[in-house]
């Protein structure tokens, strides 16, 4: 014995739980010197494993998830790698395949309150359906470049298109870096490997398949169909508008839509970069709302919801695809709306910035000031020529209809005077007046 907290003994799983009684800070083994075993301080029947080369610590694990056993068994890997370079990890594990890798990102990643629902069930598709029963019983010590292509990348691009596989491979790496981030791998099997390794053909966007020239006729069919489906047809409305993602539409509520002072702000939860965002509400969008909200109070809605589906809450992602499917009879899909808005904003030159503001895209580096004073003005600005040049292809035929004897009221001129709305961050005077949220309403 060293000192009267550090015990030299055998180490073995018994012997660490016949000292966890006592009092001992640390084991020591005779047979190997580089092995330490220190108990946890709140719980002394659980420690860590470390390895001491040349006065470096490294941790390389805990106990008792990798027991005595394990330890011994990969010390000399450890060991190895150490000798070879001092700043090495000494982490060990007791995942053998990358099926256990797997498993475990898969279980993390369901817990992680910080991934969108969307995101959850496209990794959890990717690992249940292709990663883990091509990949599972792949031992770690044999993950290659050879063996990922045969076993997972060339079959997937046979049948997928690229841009699939590149989803699925992303799932496989990111569970290796988390692993390794969090010590639970020594070293990334994959760390060297790149998804342009397997495939080099470019992967190019998908064409949109709306085009400025389809407007007339889209605008047609919406307003035709805006009295006997309303939800469809407002739903597209509001995307074409303001360019804005499916999701986010679709979880709007009247408590952010502000008709006094021309607003809609969107949470930061109901938002892909997760951060908020405020849209102008121009006098066409103002018109239009009216007209919608009008139409669900004559059909016994004065609920929270723009788009309410089942049970009190918002429409599901499942229902707003199948309203856009019976909608474009599969000619389109829901962000084809975006894109020709976004084309459009260009084509009536719109700063590019600015467009990117509106379609709140993760941006880096600009300047905050800007954002919440110039750029409110140019976003406004630029949903105005937007919707002015949809008026010009039959939009105003559908937000200047009355409905009920209502009158065609628009947003309030203040709101639309320049620099009346750059302090304004999100709504909260004004808003849309509705029943108080009840329980069951459906709470996002």
């Amino acid at each position: 014995m060293s000192d009267a907290k550090t015990l030299t003994v055998t180490i073995s799983d018994a012997e660490i739980r016949r000292q966890a009684a006592g009092e001992v800070f640390q084991l020591r083994d005779p047979r190997h010197r580089e092995l330490r075993f220190r108990f946890s301080t709140v719980d002394r029947s659980r420690g860590a494993w470390h390895v001491v080369v040349s006065g470096r610590w490294g941790k390389a694990g805990s106990f008792p998830g990798i027991n005595t056993k394990t330890m011994l068994a990969t010390l000399p890997e450890i060991l190895a790698r150490r000798a070879a370079d001092a700043k090495a990890r000494s982490t060990t594990s007791s995942w053998s395949t990358v099926g256990d890798v797997l498993e475990w990102y898969q279980d993390r990643m369901s817990r992680d309150r910080g991934l969108s629902a969307k995101r959850k069930a496209s990794a959890k598709s990717a690992l249940s359906r292709h990663l883990l029963p091509r990949l599972a019983d792949l031992v770690l010590g044999e993950v290659s470049k050879q063996v990922i292509d045969q076993r997972l990348m060339w079959p997937l691009q046979e049948r997928y298109a690229l841009s699939f596989v590149r989803s699925v491979y992303g799932v496989l790496a990111v569970a290796f870096r988390q692993a390794l981030r969090l010590d639970m791998l020594a070293a990334n099997p994959m760390g060297a490997l790149k998804f342009t390794d397997f495939v080099r053909t470019r992967i190019r966007p998908r064409s949109a398949r709306l085009r400025g020239d389809d407007l007339p006729a889209l605008l047609v069919v919406l307003g035709e169909r805006f009295d006997q489906q309303p939800a469809g047809s407002m739903l597209a409305l509001m995307m074409l508008c303001h360019g804005s993602r499916l999701g986010e539409t679709r979880l709007a509520r009247w408590r952010n839509i502000n008709l006094e002072s021309g607003h809609w702000f969107i949470p930061a939860g109901d938002t892909k970069t997760k951060a908020e965002h405020t849209l102008p509400l121009t006098a066409q969008a103002c018109g239009l709302l009216r007209r919608y909200r009008a139409g669900q109070a004559a059909r016994g809605y004065t609920g929270p919801l723009l788009f309410p589906g089942s049970a009190g809450s918002a429409l599901s992602p499942s229902k707003a695809s199948a309203l856009f499917t019976d909608l474009a009879k599969g000619e389109w899909s829901s962000h084809d709306l975006r894109k020709v808005a976004r084309t459009a904003w260009t084509d009536l030159g719109v700063d590019y910035m600015v467009g990117e503001l509106l379609l709140n895209h993760a941006m880096k580096d600009l300047d905050a000031t800007y954002i919440h004073t110039t750029a409110e003005g140019l976003k406004r600005r630029a949903l105005e020529a937007w919707h002015q040049h949809l008026d010009r292809q039959g939009f105003a035929a559908i937000h200047t209809e009355t409905l009920l004897g209502q009158e065609n009221n628009v947003c309030a001129p203040e709101a639309l005077i320049g620099g009346a709305y750059s302090a304004i961050t999100h709504p909260s005077q004004g808003r849309m007046q509705i029943h108080e949220d009840k329980p069951g309403d459906g709470h996002e």
